[in-house]
C-alpha cells in the first residue's frame, strides 16, 4: 500500500517524483557504494529471433550482460569514436564506462542528481578519458556546443520538466551532433513523447519500440535480478526491490508484455550544416510489433489495475 501511494504521488506531482527519486538513488550510493559489481540500473535489451548475435564482452562485463546490450543498442547507430560523449542520468556509471571502453570516444562524461551515485562513479569508473559530475538534467553545467552526442536512457521519466531538459540537450550538442535515447511511457503517452522530442528542435532519424527486446531481457536475467535483490536487501523489503529491478510478475515486465506501457529508442540529430558523426545504418523498423490498443484512455486505466494503482481523472489521457 506505501508502495502505492509513493507511486500515486509521483505520477500527480512531477516535483514529488524528482525529489523521490533523487532521494532514492541518494540512498541507493550511499547504502550500496561498496558494491563495486553492480553498475547498471537499466532493464536491459536482447535481440529476438533464432539468432541473437550477442555483442562482445569482456568476462568481467558478462554478469550485466543485457544491461551493456541496451547501450549498445542505444549507440549503435552512430559511430562515437573520437567523439565527446555525454549521459544524463549516468546512475552507478555502467553505461559511460561501456562508451569508454567499447566505444572509444575522445571523452565520456556522465551526469547524475545524486551526489553519492557520482561519488560511486568517480571511484570505481574513473579513467584518463572519463568524467563524472553532478548536477540537473533541466540545468546542465555545461557550455553551449560542448558535445557531439547525447545519451538518455531510462532516466527521463523522473523528471520534472521534460521541455526543460530537452532544450538543455540541445543547447550542449555542437551542430549536428546526435541525442540517443530510451525510456518506457504509458501507450497513450509513446506518439506524444515523439512528437515532444521534434518539436524540441531535433530530427528524428528513428524511433524504435523495443519492448519485445526489453521483455525478453528480463526474462533471460530474471535470476541475475533475483539474486541481487536478495544480496541487497533484507526479506521483507525484496517485493519492493523485486519491482524495482524489473523481476517477472512486477509492474514493469507485466506492463511491458501487455502493450500498456511502452519501451521506445528514439535516434535524433541537432539540425546542423554537416553531420558530427555517420549514421550506421537506420532505427526506423520495430523490433516488436505494435500492438492494437482498445482507446487510449480504457488502455490506460486497465494498465494501471494491472500494476496496482488506479488513475484518477486528472492523470487519464482526457485530462
Amino acid at each position: 500500500m506505501l508502495v502505492n501511494f509513493v507511486l500515486w504521488l509521483m505520477r500527480r506531482s512531477p516535483a514529488a517524483r524528482r525529489l523521490a527519486w533523487r532521494g532514492f538513488h541518494e540512498l541507493l550510493g550511499h547504502r550500496y557504494g561498496g558494491l563495486d559489481w553492480w553498475t547498471f540500473m537499466n532493464y536491459g535489451f536482447a535481440e529476438l529471433g533464432e539468432d541473437p548475435r550477442p555483442i562482445p564482452l569482456a568476462p568481467e562485463d558478462e554478469a550485466e550482460r543485457y544491461c551493456a546490450q541496451l547501450y549498445a543498442h542505444v549507440t549503435g547507430a552512430v559511430d562515437l569514436e573520437g567523439r565527446d560523449v555525454l549521459e544524463v542520468g549516468c546512475g552507478r556509471g555502467g553505461g559511460v564506462s561501456y562508451v569508454a571502453r567499447y566505444l572509444n570516444p575522445r571523452r565520456a562524461t556522465g551526469l547524475d542528481a545524486a551526489r553519492t551515485q557520482v561519488d560511486f562513479c568517480r571511484r570505481v569508473h574513473g579513467g584518463p578519458k572519463v568524467e563524472f559530475v553532478h548536477g540537473e538534467a533541466e540545468r546542465l553545467p555545461f557550455d553551449d556546443d560542448s558535445f557531439d552526442a547525447v545519451v538518455n536512457v531510462e532516466s527521463s521519466f523522473c523528471y520534472r520538466d521534460m521541455d526543460a531538459f530537452l532544450a538543455e540537450v540541445r543547447r550542449v550538442l555542437r551542430p549536428g551532433g546526435h541525442f540517443l535515447f530510451a525510456d518506457v511511457r504509458l501507450a497513450f503517452e509513446a506518439d506524444a513523447l515523439v512528437d515532444q522530442l521534434a518539436r524540441a528542435g531535433f530530427t528524428v532519424i528513428g524511433a524504435r519500440d523495443i519492448s519485445g527486446n526489453v521483455c525478453r531481457a528480463l526474462e533471460l536475467d530474471a535470476e541475475r535480478r533475483r539474486k541481487v535483490a536478495a544480496t541487497l536487501v533484507p526479506a521483507y523489503l525484496r517485493h519492493v526491490l523485486y519491482a524495482f529491478v524489473g523481476v517477472e510478475g512486477t509492474r514493469i515486465p507485466t506492463l511491458l508484455s501487455s502493450g500498456l506501457l511502452r519501451y521506445l529508442s528514439v535516434t535524433m540529430q541537432k539540425d546542423g550544416a554537416q553531420l558530427a558523426a555517420p549514421i550506421r545504418g537506420t532505427v526506423a523498423a520495430r523490433t516488436s510489433e505494435p500492438r492494437e490498443l482498445v482507446g487510449a484512455e480504457q488502455a490506460a486505466r486497465q494498465g494501471a489495475r494491472v500494476a496496482g494503482f488506479e488513475l484518477t481523472q486528472r492523470d487519464s489521457p482526457a485530462a
